[in-house]
């Protein structure tokens, strides 16, 4: 039987290693169980922010050795998801999932499963556009099937960390004769996380292919997935998947639960997501309701309006700080004051995850 564990280790540097290490060290996490790493590193979020490499090179190597194996066997094995950015009081660190066989039967009810999956690495002219969207769709449906979900309404939250465009591979598509969706490579991003969005909003039935085409990818808000949550970065060529739901067929002490925030501080939905995952509580979640949380996973972006419930704000229009960085601050701070800790994690830029101006939130608890 399948039993799903989930660890949240804060972190001093995106190299730091040493909270994976103690917990590897004393028993608590076999380095050969753990199935995705998903961090929150200090960078800007943007296309040259490298702390989102360094953080993957430096978890892989360290488990290459552990593991005594090449780095390259690592990443083919592990999911490695970074997302820079920890603006305000975001605090940076990891949440490790691990995987394991253990005697007995399921627990009772659905309980937490994780599955991970990779698609094909993706030419400069195929990202942001229909040949991405089906294949993370083909790879959404087969981390599913190795979390052991067979209905769609059990995922809860989709991780997918996605490539980016660089003037390098801008050029290599054009010396080829191909254009680019977009040739703004800070723009790229966008487009990638939209199709990725898209795509798993294709696999899980949220709406169907013939919606979607090249042209409505980061222009129809309309369309959207409830439950993916995009990252984009420039160190991969292909998308990486975790796919966290509740499964009949698992021995996990945990449970997931969601939610779609409206807007950024739609803290109601907060709330939501936590009584989604088993959390008691009329108003406000009391200290032992709030000690079940393991982690929350949520995402964040600047409304394309310009505004928050008719109130008009500059994120869009700053150009000193990127919106995505803003709006990163703000929904940590609001899930940060309902669960009072700043330990979260949240990804900005929601190209077709969520409403405009809102985003999916998860909550992983024990049961």
């Amino acid at each position: 039987m399948q039993k799903a564990e989930v660890y949240r280790i804060a972190t001093a540097s995106p190299d730091d290693v040493s909270g994976l290490a103690a917990l590897i060290a004393n028993g608590t996490i076999d380095p050969s169980q753990i199935v995705a790493i998903l961090g929150k590193t200090e960078g800007n979020g943007c296309v040259n922010d490298f702390t989102r490499g360094f953080a993957t090179q430096s978890l892989s190597m360290f488990l290459a050795e552990k593991l005594g194996v090449s780095r390259k066997e690592v990443v083919k094995k592990i999911a490695f998801v970074m997302s820079g950015g920890t603006e305000g009081v975001m605090t940076p660190h990891l949440t490790v999932f691990v995987r394991k066989e253990v005697d007995g039967g399921a627990k009772p009810g659905k309980r937490l499963a994780v599955g991970v999956a990779f698609t094909r690495d993706f030419l400069p002219e195929e990202l942001g556009r229909m040949q991405q969207v089906r294949e993370v769709a083909r790879a959404t449906k087969e981390a599913m099937a190795d979390a052991a979900i067979t209905n769609p309404q059990d995922v809860h939250f989709v991780q997918i960390k996605c490539p980016l465009l660089t003037a390098e591979r801008i050029a290599d598509a054009n010396k080829r004769g191909q254009d680019v969706a977009v040739n703004d490579t800070y723009k790229s991003m966008g487009y990638s996380r939209g199709a990725s969005a898209l795509g798993v909003a294709i696999a899980l039935g949220e709406i169907e292919e013939a919606q979607v085409t090249d042209d409505v990818i980061c222009h129809d808000w309309s369309l959207y997935s409830k439950v993916a949550s995009t990252s984009a970065g420039v160190e991969l060529l292909k998308d990486e998947i975790i796919l966290v739901g509740n499964s009949a067929a698992t021995a996990s002490d945990l449970v997931i639960g969601h939610a779609v925030m409206k807007d950024a501080i739609d803290a109601d939905a907060v709330r939501e997501a936590l009584r989604g995952a088993g959390l008691v509580f009329d108003c406000c979640p009391p200290d032992d309701q709030l000690a079940k949380i393991v982690n929350v996973l949520a995402k964040a972006e600047a409304d394309t309006r310009g505004t928050v419930r008719g109130r008009r704000n500059a994120m869009v229009d700053d150009s000193d700080i990127n919106h995505t960085r803003s709006a990163r601050a703000v929904v940590n701070a609001v899930i940060a004051a309902v669960v009072k800790d700043p330990m979260v994690y949240v990804s900005g830029g929601a190209e077709h995850q969520g409403p405009n101006g809102g985003g999916p939130i998860a909550v992983i608890a024990k049961v």
